[in-house]
């Protein structure tokens, strides 16, 4: 698979070379015959991107029909393989390109720290000005393992070793031999990922997903994370003044994986506590890596310097109660390795006997006074990084390693609650009582220090399943500290009684705890997670309800004063839209936010997003500054999902670059909003109009479709490999949460991987050209007013970008190729000629407000990158449907014909960069 480039760039001349060594494989293992059937249907796809041919459409349809096993399905890998090479070399471009920018003097790149510093110089805030903007920044990124990466794990690190090689190469200090060392390895890599089974032939368990998710805090994040934080103070001291900068450690991870159980019931109480064992398990083998790694470094001896008697008779005493004779550290005068030996058995001994810590308090403590005495024998411009950045590890890590998250269906709550309050004879259909009924029972409750509950044996399994919930967080509490479950996330949040009754149960295990004197204690934010469309514009009367109730205000003292709110990305599009669920989406934001001001309480919005552009995807940086201004300093919480955790944080450079970029963004924007409070100009009026108006009309016309039309739901269970998902086993989640047919109980992941994989990308586009059109069209100024919105409001920067990646990777030639899959044929043209007009209308508008000729002309590498890729798609889209088509059409399928369409599945997922 050679493909020749007329540019010599660094970029193609790895996908040249990677390609070549593809070809090689190729020849070696099917033959000739495989090498020249997949260049002679890759050219004939790269003839028809130039210039669409009916004739040779139809002989490469029949081509790629006649391929016999089991040539078809070296085919169908040959292209698939190829795109893992090319995003490979893609993400090692990244990384060359940043190292190039770093190595330029007087050239800084977009969204770094130091760009990011020389701006907020420019802001006119003083050093204490800058110190408290740094004091409020805020992010979490929260790993979930909601099922969209394609990519096998092992994959995945093939993939990472091939780029190391690559990153190898470009060093111009190699000798010849050396090169010729790397080529070879280069080769067997390609060999092995060729070699390796791709299919996942189980479904992964829950513990399965914890483990996939550790391996980014293992092998990149605890080391990456704490340098984005010393080069920020590096920058302030070059930039700003020189002096010893207080960066916090506003960045941290969290987890939903193994605490997730909205509609998985393989979340149990038991599988959370074991993820909590693992997770403090890895943070302890690090910590004791570090400090076995520093014990070496610091063989400072009083023979040779003078260390404070006060240190050297502490560790003395320390040496007495902790270590047995054999264990301490042999050579006497080395003080601060002896230091060291106590707190590797203090680690050791964490959870096992009471000689280990208790509290990460304590181990930072010790560490510091280490870090201070060294530091008193350098000069004043020096400073110990190693020891320091253990220090700000632990602190950020804990014994916990990632703050896990708790997250459960409404409905759950609501029946737990109303069985409890049968069996106790205080109602007997919770139920069914009014809302206002509800919650008038729940204040009651709350305000009683009694415990509600009979002994257990009374209730049902389902609702005892729930009471352990609670009881496994308070036990969690006590064994692995209170950041090891701050929050607690109510799914499908419609009224304020979701949030009371979670307060109930917490109340019921010692969670929430009412005093004497009337006040109350809390351990747990009780968050919602505002959803649909209509949830959305609920929220803000259900948060001021509960903002003004005495015993919620009680709930929130004890959490100081703060609330989280979640903000569901995926649900809101597929239930409306994705033009309508994001202006939504911001106004539940501007509106709660200005109200909780009202009430002196601090917010903290999580951003459910999800790696498609039809659940919120995007860049990070570009997910933080397309908020509401005036929101950004309440703290930024964002998911992580599927395979934006591969493509972020597999390679440490990559996810340098991702938390460089969003540190940059966030603190950048918080200092020039801070520079200008009052002055800030937020939106113009008209701006907000013209929103609702574009947003009313695309919610009826996206309506119209999804809910209007009797066929549409035929049209996309037959038009798209929806069914075919399942088999592909890339998460323990099932796609529906109630196992059922409804559209309403289908979760947005399978939603979107489908319309992707079909190439329609529906949820990601579909219905904004009507809104668009509708207000460019209701008056001769409107395209300007639209024109301004996009040059001057990031929100709307940010809609409008991520519709033009949608279209650009949207391909109705290849979506037409599904109709052939649609039974009725009247359906499938009815409707695809709605959505392709849609299309163009939508492309139309695009390019009157962005002024270009081409989508995205801003973004020359991404529209390269679409277009250099689509030729290798397009075979893959074509063998899906052949393979879909006889699937479907065989009463017992053959499991070679089922690996054929799951190989295209994945295959299209690698080639878009995407799967839900």
């Amino acid at each position: 698979m050679i493909e020749k480039t007329a540019n010599n760039t660094p970029l193609q001349n790895d996908v040249n070379m990677l390609g070549n060594i593809l070809g090689e494989i190729l020849v070696l293992h099917g033959g000739k015959a495989l090498f020249d059937k997949v260049e002679t249907i890759r050219k004939m796809t790269k003839s028809i991107r130039k210039k669409f041919d009916k004739d040779l459409y139809a002989e490469l349809k029949q081509e790629i029909s006649n391929l016999q096993p089991p040539m078809r399905q070296q085919v169908i890998r040959a292209f698939s393989v190829y795109f893992h090479l090319v995003n490979v070399a893609e993400q090692n471009h990244r990384i060359r390109r940043r190292r190039q920018y770093l190595l330029e003097e007087g050239t800084s790149q977009a969204f770094s720290l130091e760009k990011a510093v020389t701006k907020v110089k420019e802001y006119d805030l003083n050093e204490e000005e800058i110190q408290d903007v740094l004091n409020d920044l805020s992010i979490e990124l929260i790993m979930t393992a909601h099922p969209t990466e394609a990519t096998k794990r092992t994959v995945l690190e093939s993939q990472k070793r091939i780029s190391e090689n690559l990153r190898k190469i470009d060093n111009p200090l190699i000798t010849d031999w050396e090169k010729e060392a790397i080529e070879d390895s280069l080769f067997n890599e390609v060999m092995a990922l060729w070699h390796t089974d791709e299919l996942r032939h189980r479904k992964p368990e829950v513990l399965d997903e914890v483990k996939n998710g550790l391996y980014y805090f293992n092998h990149v994040l605890f080391d990456t994370l704490p340098d984005v934080f010393w080069e920020l103070e590096l920058q302030l001291r070059d930039q700003v003044a020189e002096k010893e900068w207080q960066v916090p450690n506003f960045i941290r991870f969290g987890s939903w994986i193994g605490g997730d159980r909205d509609g998985n019931p393989n979340v149990t109480p038991e599988i959370t506590w074991t993820t909590l064992e693992m997770q403090q398990q890895l943070i302890l083998k690090k910590y004791e890596a570090s400090i076995t790694n520093l014990m070496r470094r610091f063989s400072q001896s009083t023979e040779r310097l003078v260390i404070e008697q006060e240190f050297i008779e502490k560790v003395e005493a320390e040496e007495k109660e902790y270590l047995e004779k054999d264990e301490k550290w042999r050579v006497k005068s080395e003080v601060y390795r002896r230091k060291f030996a106590v707190i590797l058995k203090r680690i050791r001994e964490k959870g096992k006997s009471v000689l280990g810590y208790t509290r990460a308090e304590e181990l930072a403590s010790d560490l510091k006074e280490i870090k201070r005495s060294v530091e008193k024998h350098l000069p004043e411009n020096r400073k110990l990084k190693a020891i320091r950045k253990l220090i700000r590890q632990v602190e950020m890590f804990g014994f916990h390693l990632a703050t896990l998250d708790i997250r459960n269906h409404s409905g759950e709550h609501e029946s737990a609650i109303a069985e409890i309050l049968k069996v106790v004879k205080l109602a007997d259909d919770y139920s069914n009582l009014t809302e206002t009924e509800k919650q008038a029972f729940l204040y009651k409750i709350l305000e009683d220090p009694r415990p509600l509950l009979l002994t257990d044996d009374r209730y049902s399994k389902a609702t005892q399943d729930m009471l352990r919930i609670f009881k496994m967080i308070k036990q969690a509490h006590e064994e692995f500290g209170k950041r090891a479950i701050e929050v607690y996330l109510i799914s499908m949040t419609e009224s304020p009684s979701d949030l009371l009754e979670v307060l109930v149960l917490a109340k019921e295990v010692g969670l929430y705890r009412i005093n004497q004197d009337g006040t109350v204690e809390s351990d747990l934010d009780v968050a919602p997670l505002l959803e649909t469309i209509d949830d959305l514009k609920a929220g803000p009367e259900i948060m001021q309800t509960l903002f003004e109730a005495d015993v919620y205000k009680k709930q929130l003292e004890a959490r100081h004063n703060h609330q989280e709110i979640m903000l569901g990305y995926s649900d809101g599009s597929k239930d409306g839209g994705t033009l309508s669920a994001n202006w939504e989406l911001f106004k539940a934001q501007k509106d709660i936010h200005r109200m909780a001001r009202d009430y002196d309480i601090h917010l903290k919005y999580f951003h459910g997003r999800g790696g498609s552009l039809g659940r919120g995807g995007g860049s990070l940086h570009t997910s933080i500054l397309s908020q509401p201004v005036e929101t950004l300093g309440d703290g930024v919480k964002i998911t992580e999902q599927g395979e934006v955790l591969s493509s972020r944080y597999l390679l440490e450079d990559i996810a340098y670059r991702n938390l460089e970029q969003a540190a940059s963004a966030l603190f950048e924007s918080s200092a020039k909003v801070a520079s200008a409070p009052d002055q800030m100009e937020l939106r113009k009026k008209e701006w907000e109009t013209a929103m609702e108006v574009m947003s009313e009309k695309s919610l009826e016309k996206y309506q119209s479709l999804v809910f209007g039309d009797p066929d549409f739901l035929t049209y996309f269970n037959e038009a798209t490999p929806l069914a075919e998902l399942d088999a592909l086993n890339i998460g323990s989640r099932p796609m529906s949460r109630k196992n059922s047919q409804q559209f309403e109980d289908l979760r947005a992941i399978p939603w979107v991987f489908a319309w992707t994989q079909s190439r329609h990308l529906l949820p990601a586009w579909y219905a904004a050209g009507t809104g668009l059109q509708a207000f460019i069209d209701q008056d001769e100024s409107n395209l300007e007013i639209l024109q301004t919105m996009y040059n001057d409001w990031a929100f709307f920067h940010a809609t409008i970008n991520n519709l033009q990646m949608a279209l650009l990777t949207a391909d109705m030639g290849s979506a037409r190729e599904y109709l052939e899959l649609v039974e009725d044929p009247e359906v499938a043209k009815r409707i695809f000629n709605n959505i392709k007009d849609e299309y163009k209308r939508t492309r139309a508008a695009l390019l009157q407000i962005t002024g270009n000729e081409v989508l995205l002309s801003h973004s020359p590498n991404i529209r390269e990158s679409v277009h250099l890729r689509n030729p290798y798609v397009d075979p893959l889209n074509i063998l899906q449907v052949d393979s879909i088509r006889r699937l479907r059409a065989t009463e017992n399928p053959s499991e070679e014909l089922k690996t054929d369409v799951l190989l295209t599945i994945n295959g299209v997922a690698a080639g878009l960069v995407n799967t839900g």
